[in-house]
């Protein structure tokens, strides 16, 4: 039994193979699934077109499991085309409901139903990161091919993190959408989408890099309500997002130099521009060293977050 991939240049076969490898994400961040289980079209488009064909895509599942396909197939060649950009980006179901962050439901770990929505939330902003790997491949035309090739492993992580969530999730007698969430990642990319220096600098570098502050205290939330597996997931997904803020990091410094501007200062200028969520401790900085922030960075991060906001 073959499935056709909708959108993208893919027949999907062997299916038992696909689920246990891709949708279930049980291999590490650095493995490879079998080329065998995808048979490829001879019309494969671009990178960067494929990759705006996947985000395209409602479905969580389908969206994660393309682009696992995207990241194993040989779709390499970089385009320079300008691309027209789709209505209603990102492809998305009804549910979950997006609402204010104000109105997102609190989570008290002592009941089932209490983790469920913390590992809900952990679970939107997942696929919002797969979004948001896959728009900075499509969006930005004319950067080394190397850019293209860096963020596309990204997308394959965020979506195994997902994945992961999801089946946690159902575990626990849940699913994805059945929890309201907040859109606050995927409204700075909307603010960002015609700047690429700001795109960089306030999403990886700064709604991504929260995700390493934040990621030990929910772990040890869920270990200490007895949410083994929920750690464990957490424990993964630390570990690739630092890799991921280093991806932002590095090629926020190449697009600071292209313009011949100073990273530390004009990081400044653009969190004021662009009205970014203040920062505030405790900072994890062992993990953001790991991930490439420089001790003048680290500096400026916890001056301004004593400074007081008027």
């Amino acid at each position: 039994m073959s499935v056709t991939v909708q959108r993208i240049g893919f027949v999907k076969s062997d299916m038992a193979e696909v689920y246990a490898l891709a949708h279930r994400g049980w291999l590490p961040p650095s493995a490879s699934i079998s080329k065998r289980s995808y048979q490829m079209a001879t019309n494969l488009n671009a990178l960067r077109a494929e990759a705006l064909n996947v985000l395209q895509i409602r479905s969580p599942v389908q969206k994660c499991e393309a682009t696992a396909a995207l990241a194993i197939s040989d779709c390499r060649a970089v385009s320079d085309e300008v691309f027209s950009e789709p209505a209603a980006l990102p492809g998305r179901l009804e549910r979950p409901a997006l609402v204010p962050p104000g109105a997102v439901k609190h989570r008290f770990m002592h009941t089932v139903e209490g983790r469920a929505t913390l590992i809900h939330s952990l679970a939107h902003i997942e696929l919002n990161a797969v979004n948001l790997a896959l728009d900075i491949l499509w969006r930005f035309p004319d950067l080394p091919a190397t850019f293209y090739t860096d963020w596309l492993p990204v997308a394959h992580d965020e979506a195994r993190h997902f994945l992961l969530l999801r089946d946690h999730l159902l575990m626990l007698g849940f699913d994805y959408g059945d929890f309201p969430a907040h859109n606050g990642l995927w409204e700075m990319a909307e603010k960002t989408k015609g700047d690429l220096l700001a795109r960089l600098a306030l999403v990886p570098r700064t709604l991504e890099a929260r995700g390493l502050d934040a990621s030990p205290l929910i772990r040890e939330k869920l270990k200490s309500a007895g949410d083994k597996r929920g750690a464990e997931i957490l424990d993964i997904i630390l570990q690739d997002e630092i890799g991921h803020v280093a991806i932002g990091n590095r090629w926020y410094r190449w697009a600071c130099d292209a313009r011949g501007v100073d990273p530390v200062s004009e990081y400044a200028v653009l969190a004021a521009r662009y009205r970014a969520p203040a920062l505030r401790g405790p900072f994890n900085i062992e993990a953001r060293r790991a991930a490439g922030f420089t001790e003048e960075e680290l500096l400026a991060l916890n001056a301004a977050a004593l400074t007081p906001k008027t």
